[in-house]
């Protein structure tokens, strides 16, 4: 079981990156698949779900609104679109699943198993 996070990078304030996260050896379709990022100094913050079988969507308040999280299942892969970035969402980014999410707590980094290695996005002001 493999994830791995890509598409990080330096954008303007303002701009719009794209982050992938590829899965090996399992499918994403049975998992609930997440976004997280941490910033130096600050815990790990749950920013978009795609929760398993109904493929109901979550978003963290500070990213609603301008992040859209999807999933392709032929590539086996998930999305982040981030756009009207700004210099607040600079931290490494990561990707992670796991199958028994408790639905209310999406958003902690503690109930999921299987991470990437995480890409890092900085935004200049």
């Amino acid at each position: 079981v493999q994830l791995q996070a890509y598409g990080g990078g330096l954008v303007q304030t303002g701009g719009s990156l794209r982050l992938s996260c590829a899965a090996s050896g399992f499918s994403l379709d049975y998992y609930t698949i997440c976004w997280f990022r941490q910033a130096p100094g600050k815990e790990r913050e749950g920013l978009s779900c795609i929760r398993r079988g109904d493929r109901r969507t979550y978003y963290a308040n500070s990213v609603k609104g301008r992040f859209t999280i999807s999933r392709d299942s032929a590539a086996n892969a998930l999305y982040l679109q981030m756009n009207s970035l700004k210099p607040e969402d600079t931290a490494i980014y990561y990707c992670a699943a796991d199958r028994n999410i408790i639905r209310s707590s999406w958003w902690r980094a503690d109930q999921y198993d299987y991470w990437g290695q995480g890409t890092p996005v900085t935004v200049s002001s």
